[in-house]
C-alpha cells in the first residue's frame, strides 16, 4: 500500500489513541512510536527517519550504526520501507506509530556489513513515585523516549496487577521469575522516585544492578536514568562474537519432556548458538555441549534476558549455569 492511501486511511478513521503496551500485547521491535511535528509530508518523512533509527539499531542488538557506510542512504530510504503508520495523540503532542517491513530492515543491516545480534527483548518498567503509586507510560515519557533513542523497546505492567509487583526494597526471586514468566523477558527495571532523585535496580536475567540518579526535575532524573539503563544493558548483551566457542550450558527446572522440547527450541533460536547437542540429565537438569559466536557468560546473559531462562546455580561440569522457567 502506498504511504498516500496509508495516510488518507489515517484520517478517514481518525488519530488512535496513544499505544498502551502490557503483557498481552507486545509491540514488534520493528514498530516504534516518535514524535512528530504535524502532518506535513516533510515532518512525516523525518520521523520515519527517526523512527528507522530506533529500529536498526533494536534489530542490531543495539549496536550504534551511524557510522557504518550506507546508513545515511538507508535514513533517507526510510518511507520506502514503511509498511504501516498512524498519527497518534500523545500528552506531549504528536506522535507516529510506524511500522517497517522487517525483511528490508533485515536486508539493510546485513547490506551494511553489520553482524547482527538478533534483537533485544523488551524491559518491563516497575516505577514507583513517592507516594508508592506506579508511574503510567505518560509519566516515563522521558525515560522511553531515552531507551528508545539507544535501540531499546520497553512495556509497562498491566496497572491492574501493579499491586503485586516488586518494589527496591522486596524484590524476591520468585516474584522477579513470576514476571519474566508473565511478561515474557528478563529484563526489569525497578525505580523508585525521591525528590531530586530516584534510586533504580535492573534485572537482567538474575544479577541485580544498583544505581542512583539526581535531577532538577523529574524529566531529567528520567532522561538520566534511561541513558543508564542503555548503558548498562549495551555492556551486558552487546558482545558480538566472531570465532565459534566451545562450552558447556547447565539448565535446572527441566520438569517434563515439553519443556525439554521448548528448551531446545528456544537455545536453537538464539542468533549466536551455531549447535547445541544434550550431554547428559541428571534430577531435574541437563547438561548441553553448545557452539556459539559467544562467550559462555554473554550467551547466558542473552538468552536470560528473553525471560524463559534465567541465572541458575553454579554447576561444576558447566561454563554457564541457567534455569528454566516456562
Amino acid at each position: 500500500m502506498r504511504l498516500s492511501r496509508l495516510l488518507l486511511v489515517c484520517f478517514v478513521l481518525g488519530f488512535a489513541p496513544l499505544l498502551s503496551v502490557h503483557a498481552q500485547g507486545q509491540v514488534s521491535p520493528y514498530t516504534v512510536v516518535v514524535s512528530v511535528a504535524d502532518t506535513s509530508d516533510a515532518a512525516r518523512n523525518n520521523a520515519f527517519s527517526d523512527a528507522l533509527a530506533q529500529v536498526l539499531a533494536r534489530t542490531s542488538g543495539g549496536q550504534d550504526l551511524s557510522s557504518k557506510p550506507g546508513y545515511p542512504d538507508v535514513l533517507k530510504g526510510a518511507s520506502g520501507i514503511v509498511q504501516q503508520f498512524q498519527y497518534q495523540r500523545a500528552a506531549t503532542g504528536l506522535s507516529l506509530q510506524v511500522t517497517f517491513d522487517q525483511a528490508a530492515v533485515q536486508r539493510a543491516v546485513q547490506q551494511m556489513g553489520v553482524a547482527s545480534a538478533g534483537s533485544k527483548p523488551p524491559v518491563l518498567l516497575v516505577v514507583r513515585d513517592e507516594d508508592g503509586s506506579v508511574l503510567t507510560r505518560d509519566a516515563l515519557a522521558a525515560l522511553t523516549q531515552a531507551v528508545a533513542a539507544k535501540g531499546y523497546s520497553t512495556i509497562l505492567a498491566d496497572p491492574g496487577k501493579t499491586g503485586d509487583t516488586p518494589n527496591l526494597a522486596t524484590a524476591e526471586p520468585d516474584q522477579l521469575a513470576a514476571l519474566a514468566r508473565q511478561y515474557k523477558t528478563g529484563l526489569i527495571l525497578l525505580g523508585q522516585l525521591r525528590p531530586n532523585g530516584a534510586d533504580w535496580v535492573l534485572v537482567s536475567g538474575g544479577p541485580q544492578q544498583r544505581w542512583s540518579s539526581e535531577g532538577a526535575n523529574n524529566a531529567a532524573v528520567l532522561t538520566d536514568a534511561g541513558n543508564g539503563l542503555a548503558d548498562r544493558l549495551g555492556k551486558q548483551l552487546n558482545v558480538i562474537g566472531s570465532a565459534t566457542i566451545d562450552g558447556k550450558l547447565w539448565v535446572s527446572q527441566v520438569n517434563s519432556a515439553n519443556d525439554y522440547a521448548n528448551l531446545l527450541a528456544t537455545l536453537r533460536a538464539d542468533p549466536s548458538v551455531r549447535q547445541v547437542s544434550t550431554l547428559s540429565a541428571q534430577g531435574d537438569g541437563m547438561l548441553f555441549a553448545v557452539k556459539s559466536s559467544l562467550p559462555m557468560d554473554a550467551l547466558s546473559a542473552n538468552l536470560a534476558a528473553g525471560g524463559r531462562l534465567l541465572r541458575g546455580d553454579t554447576h561444576t561440569d558447566a561454563d554457564a549455569s541457567l534455569r528454566w522457567v516456562h
